[in-house]
């Protein structure tokens, strides 16, 4: 995606050979948008890349109707491991399988790392998890605990940690997985179940980390509207933590992505140098969308509203997105997507 160099998917790897930057899924014959009888993950392969894939559980998750007029969610926490990211592990770990890896690699706050982790260990892998000495203990106790995972702690943040997992993958010769092309090309699933269920709405509020999800949900939406299944774009918004901020600055001044260390306690969206960040600026401008961020206290004050009303158990990251629904000027019709629940 920086000097548009071309691979054929027959490669193995996940970042450009020749400039480090990112590769992006491209089809050569892009079926045309259509809802499927069975609104669930796999009923959406034919639009995934080409694999034959081994239909490990993810996705398939509800869609509860908001008590507040205009607000539908989309529980995330129903998926293995209890977060969306279980869409793109299932994905990734189809095609280490498919290049004949035995062992992945990946950089995480978190939930990334159990997800992939969860996966790996179902088809046989073993798993090299980079990850923050101040991450989530929890969640790192659980990965390494009932993934087997081993964990690599790294002095520095998220992005300090994505740099060690690329290294050692070029090192020891193992998948490099994490917020690349194939976990976004399998993100796009939640918008195709979430739009079957609702048809249409006005804006879709996504909590933002590496902007991967927020680049996949602009993609999945263009796709669709270009397939004529939905007859105008919604409003995407893009929510970060108030202090991790680095694609909310940038998009609302004008000026390049620059890394900031996060100070947050929603370790889901604590990253300071999104991957996917101009990508998803580029997108945002097409279809109108924007950033907005949330404090730490307005999470906390959603989580706990979340489980007041809807019995749903999110995380901060994952409570961000309706935290944010509730400072929009202009509420209309919504869909806000509960990403985690990792509590």
């Amino acid at each position: 995606m920086k000097c548009s160099a071309k691979y054929k998917s027959s490669s193995d790897f996940q970042i450009c050979q020749k400039c480090s930057s990112l590769l992006n899924a491209v089809y050569d014959e892009k079926k045309k948008f259509s809802y499927t009888k069975e609104n669930s993950y796999w009923s959406y392969e034919e639009h995934m890349p080409d694999s034959k894939y081994m239909h490990y559980p993810a996705g398939g998750t509800e869609v509860i109707i908001g008590e507040e007029d205009g607000l539908y969610l989309k529980v995330e926490t129903e998926n293995p491991t209890k977060s969306f990211k279980d869409r793109g592990s299932a994905i990734e770990i189809n095609k280490a399988a498919e290049y004949g890896y035995d062992t992945i690699v990946c950089a995480s706050t978190g939930n990334m790392a159990y997800s992939i982790s969860h996966y790996a260990k179902l088809a046989g892998m073993n798993a090299e998890v980079f990850i923050s000495r101040s991450a989530n203990k929890d969640k790192v106790k659980l990965i390494r605990g009932t993934c087997a995972a081993r964990i690599n702690e790294v002095d520095g943040d998220f992005t300090d940690a994505q740099n060690a997992a690329i290294e050692y993958s070029k090192k020891n010769k193992v998948f490099l997985t994490g917020d690349y092309c194939y976990r976004k090309e399998g993100q796009k699933t939640l918008i195709f179940e979430a739009m079957k269920n609702i048809r249409s709405v006005d804006t879709v509020i996504v909590p933002v980390g590496n902007a991967t999800f927020l680049a996949g949900v602009l993609e999945a939406l263009i796709y669709m509207k270009e397939s004529r299944v939905i007859n105008t774009l919604p409003k995407v918004i893009g929510v970060e933590a108030a202090g991790a901020k680095p694609l909310y600055t940038a998009f609302n001044s004008g000026k390049r992505i620059e890394r900031e260390t996060p100070r947050t306690k929603a370790d889901a969206i604590a990253v300071g140098f999104p991957t996917f960040g101009e990508e998803s600026i580029r997108l945002l401008k097409k279809v109108s969308g924007g950033m907005v961020t949330v404090t730490d206290e307005e999470m906390r004050l959603e989580a706990a509203l979340l489980k007041e009303k809807y019995g749903i158990n999110a995380e901060l990251g994952g409570a961000a997105s309706s935290a944010a629904y509730r400072k929009l000027p202009q509420k209309g019709k919504a869909l806000a997507v509960v990403t985690g629940g990792n509590i």
